[in-house]
């Protein structure tokens, strides 16, 4: 696992320069490098943080105090974005208040929330594990009242932002971490017959009762795009329609590393959100295929190391970050190609940015730490049968 989160960190320098290169020199007057540089720095101090993690003990993760206040701050956070927004509407970013610039870089909260919410429902499930069986759903829902209610909340903040990608990245990983909780699979079925229920009269209300939303805001414009991008080709389907000519243009194989044109000012910010679009232009198809390939073997190993692990715990927090990048790609290269709305998730490790990428990198040394956990203790002969095992 190792491997490929540092082949991908070092690939985002490459990627980020090409990409970046010649539209930040013409649209603000930067150097070509100025990007590549900023990148390798979050690249830098993403390997330093990946290192402490693994090295941390992660007992000191489940301090109360460290999560409470850590939630605390960041719902903090997300109010003064909400609030920043209503003042000062020009703050928006593509639709939406998601960023505290300080200094050079911004911060983006909702990145910060996805990690801290696995941290913190994994503590809280963990500790109320022996109640959440007790029979009946209504026993359940009395267990779990307190910290639903501030994951609740966080997710409220973030929608409100408007981050509608970030909010259903947290959507997910709640139902996820639920369900591996422990709860009855009648109780389950329950929670899943509630969420179709509200997502189909989600749907339903957006197709029948809200087409002056879709048509007049910018959210909803995006999700028009999806369904019609030629038709909106010149406005919110811009993106889309240009990110499927780069990918027709590369082909199978890519019209060679830095050789792309989609990232001449045709698609916004083509080092963020749009990222795997230049990689499949310049590397075709089936670099594209070995970029996606390479994040989903790391979902991959993170599940298999939940599975294999000997403490609800340990269990739960692998469940969570998997289903954090599992989601967070598909988002990513399903509004690339147009089976999803564009939402403004980026693609974990490449894309541009140091929120995500810090974040990311600490997730990826807590999992590096608990299969070194494991591994240490099933050669010790340890059994972890009756006993919460986390160091």
């Amino acid at each position: 696992m190792l491997v490929p989160y540092v082949v991908l960190c070092l690939f985002s320098i490459v990627m980020v320069y090409s990409a970046s290169g010649d539209y930040i020199h013409m649209q603000m007057g930067l150097s070509t490098t100025a990007y590549m540089w900023k990148q390798m720095v979050f690249v830098a101090v993403g390997f330093v943080l990946c290192g402490l993690t693994f090295m941390l003990k992660l007992k000191l993760l489940r301090k109360p105090g460290l999560l409470g206040g850590g939630m605390l701050v960041t719902i903090g956070l997300l109010v003064y974005l909400l609030i920043k927004g209503k003042v000062n509407p020009s703050s928006a970013i593509n639709g939406a208040s998601s960023w505290i610039p300080v200094g050079p870089i911004n911060i983006q909260p909702s990145e910060i929330a996805k990690l801290l919410l696995v941290l913190y429902l994994a503590h809280m499930f963990t500790r109320r594990e022996r109640d959440l069986n007790p029979g009946s759903l209504m026993g359940s829902a009395k267990v779990l009242r307190a910290p639903l209610l501030m994951v609740m909340v966080i997710l409220a903040l973030v929608l409100l932002q408007p981050d509608t990608g970030g909010a259903a990245i947290l959507m997910t990983i709640i139902f996820v971490m639920v369900f591996a909780s422990g709860l009855r699979w009648q109780m389950g079925l329950g929670f899943i017959a509630l969420g179709f229920g509200v997502l189909g009269g989600g749907y339903y209300l957006l197709i029948t009762r809200m087409h002056g939303f879709l048509a007049t805001h910018y959210q909803g414009r995006r999700l028009l795009a999806v369904l019609h991008p030629f038709a909106m080709q010149r406005v919110e389907g811009k993106q889309l329609v240009n990110s499927m000519y780069a990918i027709n243009h590369g082909g199978l194989f890519g019209v060679g590393l830095g050789n792309g044109t989609i990232k001449l000012g045709y698609l916004p910010e083509p080092y963020t959100d749009f990222i795997l679009s230049v990689i499949t232009e310049e590397l075709g198809i089936l670099g594209g295929i070995i970029v996606v390939g390479m994040i989903f073997f790391i979902v991959w190993r993170t599940m298999l190391v939940g599975i294999r692990a000997r403490s609800t715990y340990k269990a739960l927090l692998m469940y969570g970050i998997a289903t954090m990048l599992f989601v967070q790609t598909t988002f990513n290269v399903g509004g690339v190609v147009g089976v999803l709305p564009i939402t403004g998730v980026t693609l974990p490790f490449i894309s541009y940015g140091g929120s995500s990428l810090l974040i990311l990198s600490v997730a990826i040394g807590i999992v590096l730490n608990v299969s070194a956990t494991e591994k240490r203790d099933r050669l010790a002969g340890v059994t972890a049968s009756g006993q919460l095992d986390v160091r």
